[in-house]
């Protein structure tokens, strides 16, 4: 029988939240015919022989290198079956009735081609997970460490999107990559993602190509999700998590913005590591 939904979560090091997160669907499956896939981003902690031993229906691609984010995520979209494909992070938990909502929301509004739920902190806070495209001005403001300095900037709170209202359903330009529910036909017309991401900036520029596609992507309060905010790629050092950002960075500017707005940001790269390193060393002497 063909699965209602198809789950697919990619997981790095993180084996006790993902037994949480597998445990929270299966929890809540209730009469719906759910297909899970993890993929295993050669963790080594213990995550592939957690998933054998508790929970054996899962589909398990075990892989002998990192490959990324993205390029984990297509190998499992490939084997999915269902029309429905829900792109959910390891450090998450879906809630009681958000298979019910997720699932109906869709059926009932086929021009809909990618949906985001209501993302939630495990103390019950909301997260800010929908923004607007990136734009030259704000991603600079970000890369001289200003994003948090600068909590009234006009630049950065239209990117940020400060005013939007979480309470209300609505057409958005990008969600955040811990959980998006996307139709198959979305994949199959606009491809799946693209894989010189490593990490960072692939929802991005899905949701980019979707647009450009004319796919209406919603944002859907009524379903909801627990989100511990990454916790598995905290597991990288600092300045490592800022080459892989500034890469992406790059790479998405040079795929979707005129050369000159990519060429500045290579310019600014060199002064964002000099800032990482000053943090880096800041926050080591701060904590010791």
């Amino acid at each position: 029988m063909k699965p209602d939904i198809s789950i697919i979560i990619v997981n790095w090091k993180v084996k006790d939240l993902l037994e949480k997160s597998l445990s929270s669907i299966f929890a809540y499956q209730k009469d719906y015919q759910v297909e899970v896939l993890v993929v295993d981003n050669n963790s080594q902690d213990g995550s592939v022989a957690m998933i054998k031993e508790k929970f054996p229906q899962v589909i398990l691609i075990s892989l002998s290198d990192n490959i990324g984010f993205g390029a984990a995520n297509n190998l499992a979209i490939k084997e999915a079956q269902a029309e429905y494909i829900f792109l959910l992070n390891p450090d998450t938990e879906i809630t009681e009735d958000f298979l019910d909502r997720a699932l109906t929301y869709l059926k009932n509004n086929p021009s809909v081609g990618i949906m985001a739920p209501r993302i939630i902190n495990s103390d019950g806070s909301k997260q800010l997970s929908i923004r607007r495209h990136p734009d030259l001005l704000s991603q600079v403001l970000i890369m001289f460490k200003l994003k948090n300095i600068l909590v009234n900037n006009k630049i950065l709170n239209n990117y940020l999107l400060k005013d939007f209202d979480y309470n209300k359903e609505q057409t958005v330009d990008q969600i955040m990559g811990a959980a998006m529910l996307i139709r198959k036909s979305v994949f199959e017309k606009i491809g799946t993602f693209d894989e010189k991401f490593f990490v960072w900036f692939e929802e991005v520029d899905l949701c980019k190509r979707a647009g450009q596609a004319s796919i209406i992507i919603k944002y859907f309060p009524s379903a909801e999700i627990v989100h511990q905010g990454g916790e598995s790629f905290s597991k990288s050092n600092s300045l490592k998590k800022q080459i892989i950002f500034n890469k992406s960075l790059l790479y998405y500017f040079s795929k979707h913005k005129p050369i000159w707005q990519s060429l500045i940001i290579l310019l600014l790269i060199p002064i964002n590591i000099i800032l990482t390193l000053i943090y880096v060393i800041f926050f080591k002497r701060k904590t010791k």
